[in-house]
């Protein structure tokens, strides 16, 4: 396979890379978020490895690095950070002709979180929070591309409940910079629950002996999608929280079916 990395932007965490199947030309993208509670200690090697087995099955993929709380990031720069970054691939995907018809991510834990909060993203100014919505930087000039589908892997997807859990010792509040009594805006704006129902599939898919987070995370936010008339999947897979990104298991290996449907 090929492999490039490109900049967003000048800060050391704004890239990504692609990795490109050697066999036909690719049909969309999947953009890869890594997970790890938002935290700086935790990078994009995590997301290599499904990077890799993706265009080894004939996918493009995007493993997107970002600020996290600790190096620059937490709210509002991881959000702009992801935005801007599946941004990139409106400039990535001519030099490879890629098509962007379908962009589809893959996120795990918080990166699940970051993923199906972008896929919301047009859904933003609507949330009642205009304060929060004018914080966030963006930088794509008119040229969004948008995400047609959302595989979230032990996402955390109900902020407020991960906050009251004191999920990852607070990492809630670390990430956004205080708790939701002190900024119930910021909260309720980079909660996925408060854009629910979006109008682009979502598989909502959780292990089962997850004790990182909470398969209640999934289900409540699924539940919550599907009652507003959601194209939202829930799917309870054996395995522990990180199973799902390794590609040796059976777990992982659903979820990259489950990417291969949507770029169908």
């Amino acid at each position: 396979m090929k492999r490039q990395k490109y900049h967003y932007g000048e800060d050391p965490s704004q890239w990504g890379e692609l990795f490109l199947p050697d066999a036909a030309e690719p049909q969309g993208v999947v953009v890869v978020i890594h997970g790890g509670y938002w935290r700086s200690q935790y990078g994009a090697e995590l997301g290599e490895p499904l990077a890799r087995d993706l265009a080894a099955h004939g996918v493009a993929a995007w493993n997107l690095e970002y600020r996290r709380a600790g190096n620059g990031g937490g709210w509002p720069h991881t959000f702009a950070d992801v935005l801007a970054g599946i941004d990139k691939l409106r400039d990535v995907a001519g030099e490879h002709g890629i098509g962007l018809d379908r962009v589809v991510a893959l996120g795990h834990s918080a990166g699940g979180h970051l993923a199906v909060w972008a896929a919301g993203r047009n859904r933003l100014a609507q949330l009642g929070a205009p304060e929060a919505d004018r914080q966030l930087e963006r930088k794509n000039g008119g040229a969004a591309v948008h995400l047609t589908g959302v595989v979230s892997q032990s996402g955390v997807l109900n902020l407020a409940e991960a906050e009251r859990l004191n999920l990852s010792n607070g990492a809630v509040s670390n990430f956004l910079g205080g708790s939701s009594d002190r900024y119930p805006k910021r909260h309720k704006f980079a909660d996925p629950m408060s854009a629910a129902p979006l109008r682009v599939p979502v598989y909502a898919v959780h292990t089962t002996e997850d004790d990182t987070v909470p398969l209640s995370q999934s289900e409540a936010y699924s539940a919550a999608a599907k009652a507003g008339g959601a194209p939202v999947q829930f799917l309870k897979l054996p395995g522990d929280h990180f199973a799902l990104i390794d590609p040796k298991t059976p777990a992982y290996r659903k979820c990259r079916e489950l990417v291969q449907q949507l770029l169908g």
